[in-house]
């Protein structure tokens, strides 16, 4: 009988390595992860298999312990179902929304994020974003572009970023490391998070709202989870009021899309900048002509050096795991 190319796959790799589950979207691969790999672990990938899916899984499954995530591919509790000596599943993201933690306790499957590796440069992309609102960056260059400005004369004044009130939603790793770098711009910087943190020197609000209400810039860098789905709601634009600005660099849920594009439209909320939406990569179009808005296509992470990062970290989490040895970013 014929070799299946399954099975080459599988024999033209050392047979000592301990195997992989490569769990990604069909569209969605990542050569520079599964390259560094290869040359550690049998990769067991279902979509560079001729066979279906059940197949696939049928043949694998039990001799599988361990699961890396390529990008936002789902795992959900169905997921799990199907591999039943899972032990680990190891993100290459910093989010949790993808992946069904509850089902991952109540089998004892430990979890792993890509943990700082994306920090600085998500806090770099947050304070770029703050500043193509407020100076108008983007929309000059395009009044530059245009050739509008031997005719059109001096371009309107832009908004000065020192002495604005910042709120952070979320201080965990990046949202401390955005206030950070606002305070040496000499921002005030005030919080919400899950709980109050005596650590941190800036003041803390117990609720998103009020954070609002006191603030002329609202960051927004929490987790998403179904109690911060849309915990941006019209109320909270409505109490940042018609100045104010919104920076989304966490998940696009956090944020009711619908009510931040009419209160943009209306001239109700003073601009936006914003790397991340609900329904990417769609993105409501109403934006597009809008000068105090920036958009960006989820690129906050993308700089070489991320993602080096946290290819190097999911492969010490691989390797703790195999050595016994305590996990690098585990998530609880």
């Amino acid at each position: 009988m014929a070799a299946s190319s399954d099975d080459h796959l599988i024999r033209t790799n050392d047979q000592h390595l301990p195997p992989i589950l490569i769990h990604r979207t069909p569209s969605v691969s990542f050569p520079p992860l599964t390259n560094l790999l290869k040359n550690h672990f049998l990769l067991l990938d279902p979509h560079q298999s001729p066979l279906p899916l059940h197949t696939f899984y049928s043949r694998h499954a039990h001799s599988v312990r361990a699961l890396v995530i390529v990008e936002l591919a789902q795992v959900t509790e169905d997921t799990l179902r199907h591999l039943p000596s899972l032990e680990l599943i190891v993100a290459s993201s910093t989010g949790t929304d993808h992946v069904d933690l509850s089902a991952c306790r109540r089998r004892g499957i430990a979890f792993t994020n890509a943990g700082s590796a994306y920090t600085d440069d998500v806090v770099d992309f947050a304070v770029a974003l703050i500043f193509g609102v407020m100076r108008r960056v983007l929309a000059a260059d395009s009044y530059v572009r245009s050739e509008l400005w031997p005719t059109g004369g001096e371009y309107p004044l832009g908004s000065k970023i020192g002495g604005k009130r910042v709120g952070i939603l979320g201080l965990g790793k990046i949202g401390f490391e955005v206030a950070k770098r606002l305070s040496a711009f000499g921002c005030r910087i005030s919080y919400t998070s899950t709980k109050e943190k005596p650590s941190k020197p800036f003041p803390y609000f117990s609720n998103v709202f009020n954070l609002a209400s006191e603030s002329d810039i609202l960051v927004v860098c929490c987790t998403l989870t179904t109690e911060t789905h849309h915990i941006i709601s019209k109320d909270v634009m409505k109490a940042l009021g018609k100045k104010g600005v919104i920076i989304n660099v966490g998940r696009g849920d956090l944020v009711d899309e619908q009510e931040l594009v009419h209160l943009l439209s209306e001239g109700e909320l003073g601009g936006a900048g914003l790397d991340v939406f609900e329904n990417e990569p769609d993105v409501p179009k109403e934006l597009y002509n809008l000068d105090n808005v920036v958009l960006s296509p989820h690129c906050a992470v993308s700089t070489q050096g991320s993602i080096d990062s946290m290819i190097q970290i999911v492969l010490a989490n691989l390797k703790a795991f195999f050595s016994d040895k305590p996990l690098l970013s585990p998530v609880s």
